[in-house]
């Protein structure tokens, strides 16, 4: 939302970032000491002496370079928690001017539901067309590990009781209250300060499970199932009688444990934990909240009237407590806790669950079970008038229990088709089927495998010598099937294919799942819980996408195999990948095409499309504001559903309490019933030009990123020597290798660490690179063609969403920190060849961007952004200074702790202040 506040409404946010900041110093000085203290000041007013043109770069530089390791860490530190703590205040500032704007009754604000509603009901839909079009409704965020988010437990507890006195501290008026919660402050950033950012070995996988998980408790829990039942009666409210959102729409999901496409630490023993803590943590939760219920729904039945399935679940409930006696929901509640305890005890022996009664009884054996126990304690409430109880912690366990059954979120699984063929080929061999299935031609491999998937039989015997990568990746299918034999099929419904390219991609894992009992045949015919998702990754990929896709539809193995998940296939856009293959134009504009395709691909052959979206935290992976690029998406592309990934820091940022998880689902809702039952691509018939119009765009900025980023010789060495690209993946950051192969080649560095590096030395480059070149080439001496650019932009919403996106990483961009960085390359002509051409473009994407939109500055449209940049840049100065020197001593041979400590700091630092890095 634009804030179009006067400067004296952001006050209050400079108030509270100077009382934080002063209470980090006094903490700094009082627990580091005077000396690190002047160190911190010191650099913090030379860094604004900076920002006003009164001091060189080179002389902040030359004091830091001169600080020993010992004291770089304390300082690093100290600017690393000012970052935290500015974006705790930037997050309270936001909400105190939505507050400002809702009691002055102001409309409410784009990505709001009020707004969507307001929208819809001017639009004056049909019942049926909206049932039809909301028939597979389903917003699903994907919480995926990332390297940079590697903040303790202890520093989200942090975080949140400092968010939680703040707000308090806003409405406190009596003088020693307010003293008090300062003391309180106090004590909470002392506690940061003494506590480590973050841990001294490398993350394991299990501490990624932990760390996914945590968002529920802190937030998810209450806020999906509201969220949920809000949405579905303001609907059924507008078109009484449509059968609209029968299932929840809004529905987590995780990859975290499942995805080893390039991590080797991933096996059957992780994807067991992950399906299983997962469990436990829904478990866990539905327990104690019925534990909380038997407490509070203390009515009499002597004052009170309860339906006669409650009296009957009552009866039956084991409940022989003389003071219960008349007290018919406790005795019912205490039933349901010892049924669903039953369940716990079955799924996670051994495993203690707080709440548990263990009182003999059978468990359930599907959360539908559950949900109609606890639908007799709504009737019933309902029934005697008591609906505004019925409404409060009943009905958000009812919700949870929806959403998150015995499962919590499905897990997705993920690997390269690479090793898919290679384990398919040994099976074949093994069971004598063919030794050559690598040699065959896709027709041939497309003819055995689907006649494969029509013999119910298996290829191998669990005894069978197979090697090291065939034995692990039928271990982790088997461990899958495992848990959905124990948990249910929600506990697993994605198999996700990385790099898909063909037909037989789709099917070598559909092969795979029979050969574990995920599929079995019905009538002839291939069915199964888990559905095969193929990845769209690089830009050629994208291109062939929707041929693939119709490809396989056209055969009946495949085609079974759809229908039987209601007609809804899903298919998975790489952001990441087709940005690091062809540049953030080129990468967007065959995204948007790919699903043009995709979209026409699912019309002519009947069948529902689901597009997960594989965005990172960064532009240069898909990232920016989750309202505005779903509603960038082309028509037809929603279609009342969408996955995407939440990864990194990013997650933290959106989901580590209930307000900001709130308002983030929200926006995601609110774009996709927008999106799904709207015209918000503005174009009408003047589509077919503007696509081609972007179509020669995209070439030409494909051309130039490749020729820096491919073609340039010398320029992956450019790269790993001016970026900390090696360190990402020698410093136990992250629990995967940098890159998929042990090679230094561009293609097989994974995203993360190639988007990552760049952010760190603040080029970002993947976020903005042949832009310019493109824009300039094509416009040339044509005035005509730069008004044709500035229409497109003012009418749709995609070009407006990649601008914006571009303008937001460049603004934070810094060459001249970036310069720096450059120094660490020895080759000096290479330095210069490589970096010349990056400033140079960088210039001409600015430029270009100021014409087509008319502003005066790359913040121009973003008044939030432009105060984070003034008040937390500064601040970041620092610490890409004594990155660069830690960066150096630690190449120069200085491979100590400290150093290594140091630049690991830096890094999550740099994360934490830029928001979206990775």
């Amino acid at each position: 939302m634009t804030d179009p506040a006067p400067a004296s409404a952001t006050e209050p946010l400079r108030d509270d970032i100077r009382l934080l900041g002063g209470m980090l110093g006094t903490v700094v000085r009082d627990h580091a000491g005077d000396e690190i203290f002047d160190l911190v000041e010191a650099a913090r007013v030379a860094s604004f002496q900076i920002r006003r043109s009164e001091l060189e770069r080179p002389e902040l530089a030359a004091r830091l370079a001169a600080v020993p390791t010992a004291d770089a860490i304390p300082v690093v530190r100290a600017f690393s928690h000012f970052a935290l703590l500015a974006n705790l205040a930037e997050d309270l500032h936001r909400e105190r001017r939505r507050a400002v704007h809702v009691r002055a009754g102001d409309p409410a604000p784009d990505s709001s539901l009020a707004a969507t509603y307001t929208r819809l009901d001017a639009a004056h839909l049909d019942p049926e067309t909206v049932a039809y079009a909301l028939a597979a409704a389903l917003v699903a965020p994907v919480v995926t590990a990332h390297p940079t988010e590697t903040r303790r437990r202890t520093v989200f507890d942090v975080q949140s009781a400092v968010a939680d006195l703040m707000r308090r501290r806003e409405y406190t008026v009596d003088p020693r209250a307010r003293e008090a919660l300062d003391q309180d402050l106090q004590r909470q950033i002392l506690t940061l300060w003494q506590t480590a950012l973050i841990r001294l070995s490398r993350l394991r996988i299990s501490d990624e499970i932990e760390n996914g998980l945590r968002y529920y408790e802190l937030a998810l829990f209450d806020v999906v199932p509201e969220l949920n039942t809000e949405v579905r009666r303001e609907l059924r409210r507008r078109w009484p009688g449509a059968a609209i959102l029968t299932q929840p729409l809004v529905r987590p999901g995780s990859w975290i444990g499942g995805d080893r496409d390039g991590n080797p630490n991933v096996d059957a023993d992780v994807v067991a934990t992950a399906c299983d803590r997962a469990s436990a943590t829904a478990l866990r939760h539905h327990l104690g909240e019925l534990a909380a219920l038997e407490r509070e729904l203390s009515m009499s039945g002597r004052i009170t009237p309860v339906t006669e399935r409650l009296s009957a679940l009552a009866d039956g409930s084991g409940d022989n407590d003389p003071a219960h006696r008349d007290e018919p929901y406790r005795r019912a509640i205490h039933g349901i806790r010892g049924r669903l305890s039953a369940t716990a005890a079955r799924l996670h022996p051994g495993i203690e669950l707080a709440g548990i009664v263990d009182d003999g009884r059978v468990g359930y054996e599907t959360p539908a079970q559950l949900l109609a126990d606890l639908g007799v304690l709504d009737a019933s409430l309902r029934g005697a008038g008591s609906a505004v109880i019925a409404d409060d912690r009943l009905a958000r366990l009812r919700g949870a229990v929806e959403v998150y059954g015995f499962h919590l979120a499905p897990l997705d699984l993920r690997q390269n088709s690479e090793v898919h063929e290679r384990v398919v080929a040994e099976l074949f061999a093994w069971a004598g089927v063919t030794d050559g299935y690598a040699d065959l031609d896709e027709d041939a491999r497309i003819a055995l495998l689907s006649a494969e998937l029509r013999i119910r039989r298996p290829l191998t015997t669990p005894e069978a010598l197979l090697t090291e990568e065939t034995a692990k990746e039928l271990a982790i299918l088997r461990a899958a099937a495992a848990a959905v034999r124990r948990i249910g099929p929600a506990a697993i419904e994605h198999y996700i294919i990385s790099m898909c390219t063909s037909v037989s991609d789709l099917l070598e894992v559909e092969v795979l799942l029979k050969e574990v009992g995920l599929l079995d045949l019905d009538a002839g015919y291939p069915r199964c819980t888990v559905q095969v998702i193929p990845l769209f990754e690089t830009i050629e990929d994208l291109r062939g996408g929707a041929a693939t896709l119709t490809a396989a539809l056209a055969l009946p193995e495949f085609r079974s195999l759809v229908d039987a998940h209601d007609g809804v296939q899903e298919v998975m856009l790489g952001y990441s990948d087709s940005n690091k293959d062809g540049g953030y134009l080129a990468a967007n504009w065959a995204l948007y095409r790919a699903e043009l395709d995709l979209v026409d691909a699912a019309h002519a052959t009947g069948i529902r499309l689901r597009l997960f979206h594989g965005r990172g935290g960064t532009v240069g992976r898909g990232g920016g504001p989750s309202y505005d690029a779903i509603l960038a998406q082309p028509p037809g592309a929603v279609n009342g559903a969408l996955r995407l990934t939440e990864q990194g820091e990013v997650i933290s940022a959106k989901y580590r309490d209930p307000v900001l998880a709130r308002r983030n689902l929200e926006a995601l809702v609110a774009a996709t019933l927008e999106s799904t039952l709207l015209d918000v691509e503005g174009l009408g018939t003047d589509a077919p030009a503007a696509y081609r119009v972007f179509d020669e765009l995209a070439e030409l900025a494909h051309r130039a990123y490749r020729d820096l980023v491919h073609d340039t010789p010398g320029f992956v060495e450019y790269f790993t020597t001016s970026t900390p690209v090696a360190e990402i993946g020698d410093l136990n950051i992250g629990s995967r290798p940098a890159s998929r192969k042990p090679t230094e080649a561009i293609a097989d560095l994974r995203a993360i660490p190639w988007v990552l590096a760049w952010t760190q030395s603040r080029v970002m480059l993947p976020g903005w690179y042949g832009t310019g070149s493109a824009v300039t080439e094509w416009i040339g001496d044509d005035p005509e063609r730069l008004s044709t650019l500035q229409d497109l932009y003012r009418r749709w919403p995609f070009f407006r969403s990649v601008l914006s996106n571009m303008a937001q990483v460049m603004a934070k961009s810094d060459l001249g920190l970036a310069a720096r960085y450059s120094e660490l390359v020895e080759d000096e002509a290479l330095r210069e060849r490589v970096f010349d051409r990056i400033v140079t473009e960088h210039e001409r994407t600015v430029r270009v961007y100021l014409q087509i939109t008319g502003y005066d500055s790359l913040v121009a449209d973003n008044p939030a952004l432009e105060r984070s940049l003034h008040n937390r840049f500064p601040y970041l100065e620092p610490l890409n200074h004594l990155q660069v020197e830690l960066l150096r001593r630690y190449r120069g041979g200085e491979d100590t702790d400290e150093v290594r400590r140091g630049i690991q700091l830096t890094m999550n630092g740099l994360a934490t202040a830029l928001r979206n890095s990775g």
